[in-house]
């Protein structure tokens, strides 16, 4: 068991050790030792208030840690999303519970409609014994750019207490920070709380931040809570009535009094929330605790206004410790989004996947004069996701650059039109009919396709910055990082979309003009993926028509998608060329897969990276459905699955990528690995059932 000692000077914590909480508007990094590492608020795509994880010194945090030596347990509670984090040591045990609040899904007719309170709760009790803790909160307001002042005032939101609260107050944005103390046993007295402010402007700070040094014993919790206050006057939009207070004054349904009733029941009710929604899972098959958790993870990364998805809730975490792969994934990726609904509509989840055709196809009526999409779209929509860099932030453990926006959007990336329609026809399947309107969105869709389907893209794995040069005026140059090439893995899901395209038409009965047009595209590029990927020398599919001597893991997606069986001969030689060692020409390493050999494919970037969980997970249901008519594979299947769970970290999440020492890497959580974990789980799971 690690032992804590408390240091002046906190050093970063590795990417591992951390857990998420959220409310579907953001989400929030909560590390082993008790601090909010990474805080966006309102939204996932804000500026961050709390951003320790990207520079410890200034980056901004929120921390509730013992001042004396301690271990240290974290957990979710049960099916939920609601965090625990105890604190041990020989003299007392206290236990800090971090959650963003969610309304419940099952409100009465008799009570009024509960706002969604942009609060962060922090339940500090003491379980046993004593034991001595410093709260500090230190916001860093738009990415630690703006100043702030913070004063100490009377909080009249407190009934029948004469208390105090923090006001901190930037130019764009204001949070108060408060708390209510309370007894859990008889013959207790509450604890006091003082609250103080604390300069750190010599690490880099722009404005002074609060602590309050706590000691607790048995018996004895505080909650702080720390909030964007709404504006005066202003009703949150629809949230309709008031409450009455103990003292007679009303308040706003979006503005309660702070008691600890009320702190109890949005714990209940927030906990409750992830309960009844997780329970309406359909998986009875193996590994469900992994399965469940990876579920509640996606369930995250949804912003449920639009139902968008985010790729991550974080932004520039390295792919590799002082390396320069550093980006911000707080978009909505189309190949992301639907490679999630994917995996939560296998789950029983259609609620979800019929909120982002709502937003997909909403982003079809308002497709690019080409007919065109974007490859990503802010959460809100928008297609502007400018890519800067803040030069004022050491990044994490110095990975450098700190980036925020990608500049990646306008990328072409042909292969998002495969997974987006493959994700259509799911939604087909399981969730809400297309209306005849949306079809014709469907339709031209896939006449895009098949007046592209010969074009190069930059695919899959491209990146792209825009770069500040340094010269008297500000210049932009926007450095493609990669050419493009006819690649491998775009060509399949070009097929993928036309393919799905008339499964819909068949399976529908709907109209197809271009008919005819549809099946010669999806024939003719069957056959040039058999004939100009191919490597005859090596027996395996290249990377691209141009280098099919370069070997990707984006290849393992034939069978998934239904490209080819896992039985054929061509992909099964694929297959165990991948599984070999980067040594032997292969791209596994201990059991964990690469992208590519960076040495080899030049992507322009530079820098190394670690093997990519998404990459592992596809090897996996790779040897799954190859195994299903060579037994000899599924062994290795279950054994690569296995290991790779042991990679989760202690509460069950995974980050992008994991490095050759079995350290977390990438930006954390990301969704792509989760869903791909649902996904082998679920595909190896039923193939075991149906073979024993």
């Amino acid at each position: 068991m690690n032992i804590y000692s408390p240091q002046k000077d906190r050093d970063y914590i590795p990417l591992a050790d951390h857990a998420l909480i959220g409310n579907l508007r953001t989400a929030a990094l909560v590390s082993l030792d008790g601090s909010i590492e990474s805080y966006c608020i309102p939204d996932f795509d804000s500026p961050s208030v709390f951003a320790r994880i990207l520079d410890k010194d200034k980056g901004g945090h929120f921390s509730i840690t013992p001042t004396v030596a301690f271990s240290v347990k974290q957990n979710y509670l049960p099916s939920s999303n609601v965090l625990q984090t105890k604190f041990m040591n020989d003299k007392g045990v206290a236990s800090v519970t971090d959650f963003l609040p969610r309304p419940s899904t099952s409100n009465t007719p008799a009570e009024p409609n509960k706002p969604l309170l942009p609060w962060l709760i922090r339940r500090v009790e003491c379980i046993r014994g004593s034991i001595p803790l410093l709260m500090q909160c230190a916001p860093a307001f738009n990415y630690a750019r703006d100043a702030h002042t913070t004063t100490i005032v009377d909080d009249p939101s407190v009934p029948n207490a004469q208390q105090k609260k923090v006001l901190f107050e930037s130019k764009d944005l204001n949070l108060d920070l408060r708390y209510i103390v309370e007894n859990t046993t008889e013959n207790c007295q509450p604890p006091s709380i003082e609250l103080s402010t604390l300069d750190l402007t010599s690490k880099g700070h722009k404005g002074l931040a609060a602590y309050a040094s706590i000691q607790l014993t048995e018996g004895q919790a505080v909650t702080f809570v720390l909030r964007t206050p709404p504006p005066k006057g202003v009703k949150e939009s629809g949230v309709e009535g008031q409450l009455t207070s103990p003292k007679g004054k009303t308040r706003a349904l979006n503005d309660p009094s702070l008691t600890k009733e009320l702190l109890q029941t949005l714990l209940s009710v927030t906990n409750r929330y992830w309960y009844e929604w997780i329970r309406q899972s359909t998986y009875s098959g193996s590994w469900k605790e992994a399965v469940h958790r990876s579920a509640l993870a996606l369930k995250l990364l949804i912003y449920e206004p639009t139902g968008a998805v985010v790729a991550s809730p974080t932004f520039s975490l390295p792919e590799y410790i002082g390396g320069t792969r550093n980006w911000d994934y707080r978009a909505s990726w189309i190949r992301d989004s639907s490679f999630t609904l994917y995996a939560l509509i296998r789950l029983g989840f259609t609620q979800e996947a019929n909120a982002y055709m709502e937003f997909i196809f909403e982003r079809l009526r308002n497709k690019n004069p080409d007919g065109s999409l974007q490859i990503m779209y802010t959460i809100h929509g928008g297609k502007d996701l400018e890519e800067i860099e803040l030069t004022h932030l050491d990044g994490h453990k110095g990975s450098k650059p700190v980036r925020i926006g990608n500049g990646a959007a306008d990328h072409v990336q042909l292969d998002i039109y495969g997974e987006l329609m493959d994700c259509i026809y799911l939604g087909q399947k399981f969730g809400k009919p297309l209306g005849y309107d949306d079809w014709v969105l469907v339709r031209e869709l896939v006449d895009y396709v098949v007046a592209n389907y010969k074009e190069p893209d930059l695919s899959i794995w491209s990146v792209e910055s825009y770069e500040c040069l340094s010269l008297p005026i500000c210049w932009y140059r926007r450095e493609v990082r990669n050419k493009k090439r006819h690649f491998t893995y775009s060509k399949i899901m070009l097929w993928v979309a036309i393919d799905r395209g008339l499964r819909l038409t068949e399976k529908r009965s709907l109209p197809c003009p271009n008919r005819a047009k549809w099946i010669s595209a999806r024939d003719d590029l069957y056959e040039e993926i058999m004939q100009k990927a191919w490597n005859k020398e090596g027996k395996y599919f290249g990377q691209s028509y141009e280098e099919t001597d370069v070997l990707d893991s984006a290849i393992l997606i034939m069978p998934l998608v239904f490209f080819m069986h896992g039985s054929d001969p061509r992909f099964v030689s694929t297959l165990k060329q991948i599984l070999k060692t980067p040594e032997r020409g292969g791209l596994t390493s201990n059991n964990l897969v690469y992208r590519y050999d960076v040495n080899k494919a030049d992507d322009g970037v530079g820098g190394e990276e670690g093997t990519f969980c998404l990459c592992t997970l596809w090897c996996v249901e790779a040897l799954t459905r190859a195994g299903e008519y060579d037994k000899t594979l599924l062994p290795r299947a279950v054994s690569m699955f296995e290991d790779f769970l042991l990679y989760l970290n202690h509460v069950g999440l995974c980050t992008e990528e994991i490095s050759e020492a079995g350290e977390a890497l990438g930006n954390a959580v990301q969704g792509f690995t989760h869903v791909t974990l649902i996904s082998a789980a679920y595909n190896l799971s039923r193939t075991l059932a149906k073979l024993r």
